[in-house]
């Protein structure tokens, strides 16, 4: 599914002491926090339009690093920028550390044509410009109903991921309603490897029972009980 969204060129005006000066829309106006008003206002709107609301977002252009913290909008969004120039790289995570947001928003560098990440991983990909990076790679590290959010000739594309028919949910305790315990999924099988870790990290204590003692997973979000009767949601797949 892909929909185009036009481009909207802001000017900002400051009023100083001396008179009215007029600035170009690529400045960013800075608030009292250091944050970038008009990279807010540009991470709200890419969230809404993508309609991401939580997991791994990835910035390629990270550029000074504004947008990439910007996007970090709540805890639930785990953000990494990307950009091929050092300098800029250093300069986002200078830029970052400033507001007191790195690990949950990180800044690195890319070299190459591929994306530095597993299969079937990011929640949303931002890029004014893919640069080298091809889209089939692109598609390659979103799961599936992830968003690649790209801007090209004055317009932004969203594209969605589509969810393979052949990946099942797990709705109910023993699958479904039906109770049979079993999945009609011909993608599940023995691990190969790690895809993501989450808590909790033990899953056996010598007198309790497991700590996950129920998974369901549905509409791209996994929930599991624990042993403390905390239910825990996972945005992602």
């Amino acid at each position: 599914m892909t929909t185009r969204v036009q481009k909207r060129t802001r000017v900002s005006l400051w009023i100083l002491s001396a008179g009215v000066c007029i600035a170009a829309s690529g400045i960013l106006k800075a608030d009292e926090s250091g944050r970038s008003s008009s990279a807010d206002e540009a991470a709200r709107e890419i969230l809404a339009a993508t309609g991401v609301r939580g997991g791994l977002i990835v910035h390629l252009g990270s550029g000074d690093g504004k947008l990439t913290a910007a996007l970090a909008a709540g805890k639930s969004y785990l953000v990494q920028g990307l950009d091929t120039d050092p300098a800029k790289v250093e300069s986002a995570r200078e830029h970052v550390r400033s507001l007191g947001l790195y690990g949950q928003v990180s800044v690195d560098r890319l070299c190459g044509r591929r994306l530095p990440y597993i299969d079937n991983l990011v929640n949303l990909i931002v890029a004014e410009d893919l640069g080298a990076v091809p889209e089939e790679e692109v598609m390659r590290v979103l799961c599936p109903n992830g968003v690649a959010y790209v801007g090209k000739d004055g317009e932004w594309t969203k594209s969605v991921k589509p969810r393979p028919e052949a990946i099942d949910e797990w709705t109910h305790y023993l699958h479904d309603a039906s109770n049979n315990a079993v999945a009609h999924d011909t993608v599940v099988g023995p691990p190969r490897r790690m895809q993501w870790v989450g808590n909790p990290r033990y899953s056996r204590h010598h007198d309790r029972m497991s700590s996950v003692s129920a998974v369901v997973s549905a509409a791209g979000r996994l929930y599991l009980s624990t042993t403390s009767g905390a239910i825990v949601c996972y945005e992602g797949q």
